[in-house]
């Protein structure tokens, strides 16, 4: 059990380094582009400036992924050789996809960042763009493989095998859209709101920055568009986990009996000893709303699943309350800048909007580590749902507790190393654009 909970969380702490870099590198490419595109229709040196610390940016955090996400697929065959075994051979579509999105990826990003003055202008705007459509591309993929992992299918189980192996019904599995459309969303929200609050923070220092302001500017409508549509996002992954894993739904809304009217629980302290929540409000009906459309209908709660195959509740259950959580104050704050700019006809940052900024900065990547809590964990103990627990899927190599040392101490170190070469960059872009 021990070894266990160590393999458990060493591709935690792995994912959890390695999600914050796929979201940047999926997203800020993006924002780079379009910099570049003002500065090649209006021919400011400004968003010109703009567009080479961006850049220089990506490139940091894009090798950083790299590494950390290559440990990952490490990790996979050392840790959990008996799910490799098994899965390969059907979700091996997506993965290799992935690796082509990847080198994609990065061939257009070393041609972009060398390419200044070497290539026609359109030419050169457009293999940046393609840093961002090909990390699209990239977590699109994996995380079809991850649904899979949810919904698995495109084959027959039979005698603890797989047989009449259908790649392409295992990649486009019932969950890959409602999760791929979820993370995508995520990664612009967080990313987003991440680079606002940064350029906040700056621009509350020096408010007549125009390198700040032009840089708000773009980022901020890739927040407050990512932000309005992630909850339509969430709902209909709410309707379609309610169908596939009602465990996981269970656990997160802390449901232990099934009930008509279900009620939709803010906050509380779950008791798995007792199977009750204290302190909770809650909503009557709106589970059952937001899960089939009507407050009458059946909601399956935790009583109706075998207790060795229920999730943790707690964990599942709190981190879906920080995840829905911030993403209702992050849509707030995407109603308040539009109804400053359409209402209040307000053209530029209020002193209010730029603190909100600053505050929501972390907030959206909080929000992914946290929704990717509800995911992996509201799946267990189940590492291909309904087929192969993960107890059972482990390798027997002991001594798990050294590579979990070994790889927390790298990613540490990566972390630190990162850190530095950010700031370095913030207070390079500080001092250089003041005005």
């Amino acid at each position: 059990m021990t070894d266990l909970l160590f393999a458990r969380s060493q591709m935690a702490i792995s994912l959890g380094f390695h999600i914050v870099f796929a979201c940047i590198g999926m997203t800020m490419p993006f924002f780079m582009a379009m910099s570049h595109w003002k500065w090649l229709k209006t021919k400011d040196e400004v968003y010109l400036k703009l567009t080479k610390a961006w850049a220089k940016g990506v490139a940091i955090l894009f090798a950083t992924g790299a590494v950390s996400g290559t440990m990952l697929s490490f990790e996979l065959g050392l840790l959990w050789p008996k799910f490799m075994e098994h899965a390969g051979p059907i979700f091996g579509m997506p993965f290799s996809l992935e690796g082509t999105a990847f080198f994609l990826e990065a061939i257009c990003l070393g041609i972009y960042l060398y390419g200044w003055n070497r290539f026609p202008p359109y030419v050169h705007w457009f293999c940046g763009l393609l840093v961002g459509l090909s990390g699209v591309a990239s977590g699109i993929f994996v995380v079809a493989a991850n649904a899979w992992m949810n919904s698995p299918t495109g084959f027959d189980w039979v005698n603890g095998q797989a047989i009449n192996v259908d790649p392409i019904k295992a990649m486009f599995n019932d969950a890959w859209f409602t999760q791929a459309l979820h993370m995508i969303l995520a990664a612009f929200v967080a990313t987003a709101f991440g680079v606002a609050g940064v350029h906040a923070f700056f621009l509350r220092k020096n408010p007549n920055s125009s390198f700040h302001q032009k840089a708000l500017g773009i980022v901020i409508w890739f927040a407050v568009i990512s932000a309005l549509l992630q909850p339509i996002s969430g709902d209909l992954s709410a309707k379609d986990i309610a169908k596939r894993q009602p465990a996981k739904l269970a656990a997160a809304e802390a449901l232990f009996e099934t009930q008509t009217s279900a009620p939709l629980l803010i906050g509380g302290i779950p008791d798995e000893k007792n199977k009750t929540v204290r302190y909770g409000l809650e909503i009557p009906g709106a589970l059952s709303l937001l899960v089939h459309g009507n407050f009458k209908d059946e909601v399956i709660g935790l009583d109706q699943i075998p207790e060795d195959e229920q999730p943790p509740v707690a964990v599942v259950h709190y981190a879906f309350q920080i995840m829905v959580g911030i993403g209702i104050f992050l849509f707030l704050i995407a109603c308040y800048f539009l109804f400053s700019r359409w209402v209040l006809k307000r053209q530029e940052f209020s002193s209010l909007l730029l603190r909100l900024l600053v505050i929501a900065a972390p907030l959206g990547f909080v929000a992914v580590q946290a929704g990717w809590v509800v995911t992996e964990v509201g799946r267990q103990p189940w590492i291909i749902y309904g087929i192969l627990k993960t107890k059972d899927s482990l390798t027997p190599m002991p001594g798990l507790i050294y590579p979990f040392i070994l790889t927390t101490s790298v990613y540490v170190f990566l972390a630190v190393i990162v850190s530095w070469l950010m700031i370095r960059q913030f207070k390079a872009v500080a001092g250089e654009f003041k005005s």
